[in-house]
């Protein structure tokens, strides 16, 4: 099965068409469906995107709320949530439009921060549950944090040659 979806997800690849997934929708089935289902399927996308900064931004947002209750001892009211969420809005879309080239570090800053969820989780779990030393969960947690480690050197080393080869262009305030 995995190399069906391989092989079709490198025929998809090559017959994708600048601009992401919608600009393929568009390309591909613009002739056979409704534009209402097109103008819908955009509507969602444009929702989840919406939703999915809130519920990523959930830790900033409860750091903010733990700052405030700490200095004021109280707790925070609705007004003063609303406004750490729209100043935290405004601070991205301030840092999106002030350095536009940050998506070309992305590889560079995903390779750095994937021991976090592959790697750590790991040699924690060997430190906190104390396996029998040379077990199969003691080989099998060893084996998956330096698989990890291995997949966040390759990332981190693929952005840097990615930056090398692509160059970066430092234009501040001048969004593409």
């Amino acid at each position: 099965m995995i190399p069906g979806l391989l092989c079709s997800y490198s025929w998809h690849a090559l017959q994708m068409p600048p601009g992401g997934m919608l600009a393929a929708l568009y390309a591909f089935h613009s002739h056979d469906i409704p534009r209402g289902l097109l103008a819908t399927t955009c509507l969602l996308v444009v929702l989840n995107c919406l939703s999915s900064f809130q519920i990523y931004s959930m830790p900033v947002f409860d750091s903010f709320e733990a700052y405030y209750t700490g200095r004021t001892n109280r707790p925070c009211s609705a007004w003063v949530r609303s406004g750490f969420r729209v100043f935290y809005g405004f601070l991205s879309l301030f840092i999106s439009v002030a350095l536009p080239f940050l998506s070309s570090l992305a590889g560079l800053l995903g390779g750095l921060t994937l021991p976090v969820t592959f790697a750590y989780p790991c040699f924690m779990w060997i430190r906190v549950k104390k396996p029998e030393r040379f077990s199969f969960s003691w080989y099998l947690n060893w084996g998956l944090g330096l698989l990890g480690t291995a997949f966040s050197l390759a990332f981190s080393l693929g952005g840097v040659w990615s930056i090398v080869n692509n160059g970066m262009k430092l234009k501040f305030f001048k969004p593409n």
